[in-house]
């Protein structure tokens, strides 16, 4: 089923077919996480890319309850918008020698998987209500708490440490 196709024709398809990408999505995030820690050097980084992993495979397990209570298969369906966010940040990630600027750029590209997100929760809950799947709207709020609050931190990072040490790296 692909987005805008035939196989989308009411508000409860787009809204499984949404819970399916952002499935996929979190899965994805999960598999590139480990990759993201093993490439930081600040510590508070890294342990927030260690903090973070953890709490997406509660997210995963959180969607997979959504799943049930819908009556579905926990099933993904391919996310070309996380995927290319993912691609993107390794391209970045491999063309970067200094770990300052190393550390921005890591910093940067997980705050647009947040932001992605951020996005999509806000909208499965939106929708979720709409629909009358009030636990599930539940779930999500949970998690788009955990993503904002993820974001909020980075944020901060950037702000008040990682920004500064690339800056000064490259001076």
């Amino acid at each position: 089923m692909g987005l805008f196709s035939k196989d989308i024709a009411t508000l409860e398809d787009l809204y499984v077919h949404q819970l399916q990408d952002i499935y996929y999505a979190e899965q994805q995030i999960a598999k590139a996480l480990p990759k993201m820690i093993e490439k930081a050097t600040d510590a508070e980084l890294r342990l927030g890319f260690e903090t973070h992993l953890q709490e997406t495979r509660g997210q995963i397990e959180r969607l997979e309850r959504v799943f049930e209570l819908e009556g579905l298969s926990a099933k993904g369906v391919t996310c070309p918008a996380i995927d290319g966010i993912i691609k993107e940040a390794n391209e970045v990630a491999g063309e970067v020698a200094d770990k300052a600027v190393l550390d921005a750029a890591l910093t940067a590209a997980a705050q647009a998987v947040e932001h992605y997100e951020i996005s999509r929760y806000g909208t499965l809950i939106a929708w979720a209500r709409q629909l009358g799947h009030d636990q599930s709207a539940k779930l999500y709020a949970e998690t788009l708490a955990e993503e904002k609050a993820t974001n909020d931190k980075l944020t901060k990072l950037a702000d008040n440490k990682v920004n500064a040490a690339a800056e000064r790296a490259t001076a």
